[in-house]
């Protein structure tokens, strides 16, 4: 497993060791020992799985104490604009973003801590996007921020007019609205 900084301290692109031939594939999408060995270690509770079509932004999406989740993503068949906002207050990136293609071609997949807003937009005709959590999705707990805030200057890499958006994406509030996360711990 190839464990690639970004930007964003905390935030880690993993490339796994992908084995083929003639049957197809095999690779560790999750090994717990090598993930600590990398500084990595979860206690996953819960994995989820959509399915979307070109166009669709999900995002930009946490969860508030003490409810705040780490999440690992990736991509089994399609591919997505997966992007992440720092919302830590004390952080020097605070409000800085980091994209990254997530595809089934590339089985990249894409650490997220606690302390980020995650979203991503389909760029394929179709993508399944599996993620895990080291939270139980708490319905009362969800925040957003605004995915097209002037702000963040997030390049969604679809047209606009192409969006394809949730009733409550559409009305999150602009990052200076919102309420930094500050480290908190469950």
């Amino acid at each position: 497993m190839n464990v690639i900084q970004t930007p964003l301290a905390g935030v880690v692109i993993l490339e796994p060791e992908v084995f083929g031939d003639a049957r197809g594939y095999f690779f560790e999408s999750w090994n717990r020992e090598k993930m600590a060995a990398a500084g990595l270690d979860c206690n996953w509770v819960q994995d989820n799985e959509s399915r979307s079509r070109f166009g669709v932004l999900r995002g930009l999406h946490w969860q508030a104490a003490p409810y705040t989740q780490t999440k690992l993503v990736r991509v089994i068949t399609g591919a997505v604009l997966d992007v992440v906002v720092d919302i830590r207050r004390n952080s020097p990136t605070f409000g800085g973003h980091f994209s990254v293609e997530l595809s089934g071609e590339n089985k990249r997949q894409l650490f997220i801590p606690r302390g980020f807003a995650h979203g991503f937009t389909v760029l394929s005709e179709e993508v399944v996007f599996a993620y895990k959590c080291d939270q139980f999705y708490h319905p009362e707990s969800e925040r957003g921020v605004a995915f097209d805030d002037p702000a963040l200057g997030i390049d969604w890499r679809v047209k606009p007019e192409q969006w394809i958006l949730s009733a409550k994406d559409r009305k999150n509030p602009r990052f200076a609205e919102i309420e930094p996360w500050d480290g908190d711990e469950r």
